[in-house]
């Protein structure tokens, strides 16, 4: 019995011992962890989710209403610039076209007529003023009468006015011409309306009526885009926007193709963002898109800002009291736990900071901090590769 109780109050004595000894090993056991290591070419990049889109858009028609007698295009056309892409009835307006230039015609006929006249008034006056020339000579040697040389005089005034009234006619004439040909060119721009051809190269996105439609002045018949112009739009939070400039090179990802990447570069960044998302409207212009191409398929854009040429960086999650571009992280300095508040510069597209200030030398970052650090602790650095 005695046995029995001093075996009980030595295992009493020893289970304390066994587990303090064994919270004492794991607090005091050197612990293995990993440090950052330092990446060299390092880009810095910003992301951006947007669309499809192309800059020149057209949404045409004609300017004229009247019926839809002809189409010769349809979605998915591709048509060369000044390709007929339908027509409306004109029989109405040829015919004013064909009485516009009856009218310029007839405009011509009378400034022949008006030449005609010149020439018969000036012939009329030569002979008046040879008449007038006699009479006013006899009268003066007594051969004729005051009166008849009188009437010699008014026939020769008469004579003239007759020749700049029809000078004065043909330039009545000649003025009409001008006025009657301008209608004319005038119907015929307006004839000219009546079909409606493509401005440039294009694909036709869509086609809203159909033949027979009646159609009104300014209505939407077509919508057609410039296919080298296509382009992606894409948001960007004004966040990390500080560093886009036109020109940087980007890569685009479509949806339908989302395992393949095009090249591209920022070819306009809109001076006005966008008020209630607080983001940058950023188009990107591909190198080599696909020559199929929806408008309105979301994309994403990945776009380099810059490149570091040797940096350090740590992972967010190894950072504490993380404020704007101050925080603190574990390092490891002679095999010793320590922490230090360090200073960021730039953060990569997966959320890794670089840091630019406060280590001190030969200090390396903790990149996984765990459970239970604490400053002065030894630890043992597990590099790539699993080398110590």
């Amino acid at each position: 019995m005695k046995h029995k109780r001093l075996l009980q109050f030595v295992v009493l004595l020893l289970v304390p011992a066994i587990v303090a000894g064994g919270a004492w090993a794991l607090m005091l056991r050197p612990v293995g962890i990993q440090v950052a290591e330092t990446d060299r070419n390092v880009p810095i990049q910003v992301f951006g989710l947007g669309t499809v889109e192309t800059r020149i858009l057209s949404r045409v028609g004609f300017e004229a209403a009247g019926t839809l007698i002809e189409l010769h295009a349809d979605y998915g056309d591709r048509v060369v610039a000044g390709t007929l892409l339908a027509r409306l009835d004109s029989r109405e307006q040829e015919a004013r076209v064909a009485q516009a230039r009856a009218a310029v015609a007839q405009a011509e006929s009378a400034i022949h007529q008006a030449a005609a006249t010149i020439k018969r008034a000036q012939a009329n006056l030569t002979q008046k003023a040879q008449a007038n020339e006699r009479r006013q000579d006899l009268v003066q040697e007594g051969s004729v009468s005051i009166e008849a040389a009188q009437d010699a005089q008014s026939a020769y005034d008469m004579a003239r006015a007759e020749l700049a009234q029809a000078q004065s006619a043909l330039e009545v004439a000649r003025a009409n011409l001008e006025q009657e040909k301008a209608q004319a060119a005038f119907e015929k721009a307006r004839l000219a309306k009546y079909a409606l051809y493509t401005p440039y190269d294009a694909i036709v996105v869509s086609r809203n009526r159909e033949l027979g439609s009646m159609l009104t002045p300014g209505e939407q018949l077509f919508t057609l885009v410039d296919p080298k112009t296509v382009w992606v739009l894409a948001y960007v939070d004004e966040a990390k926007a500080g560093q886009l400039h036109v020109g940087q090179q980007a890569e685009v990802t479509f949806r339908s193709l989302a395992d393949r990447r095009f090249s591209g570069r920022v070819a306009r960044i809109d001076i006005e963002s966008d008020r209630v998302n607080e983001e940058r409207r950023v188009y990107v212009r591909c190198d080599a898109c696909p020559a199929e191409f929806y408008l309105g398929e979301q994309a994403e854009v990945v776009i380099t800002v810059n490149e570091l040429a040797e940096a350090r960086l740590v992972p967010q999650i190894a950072v504490t009291g993380l404020e704007g571009r101050h925080g603190v992280v574990w390092t490891v300095e002679d095999g010793q736990l320590a922490q230090h508040a360090v200073v960021f510069g730039q953060r990569t597209l997966d959320g890794r900071l670089e840091i630019v200030d406060g280590l001190p030398p030969g200090a390396e970052v903790i990149v996984q901090p765990e459970a239970g650090l604490r400053v002065g602790r030894k630890v043992t650095v597990n590099r790539a590769g699993g080398q110590p």
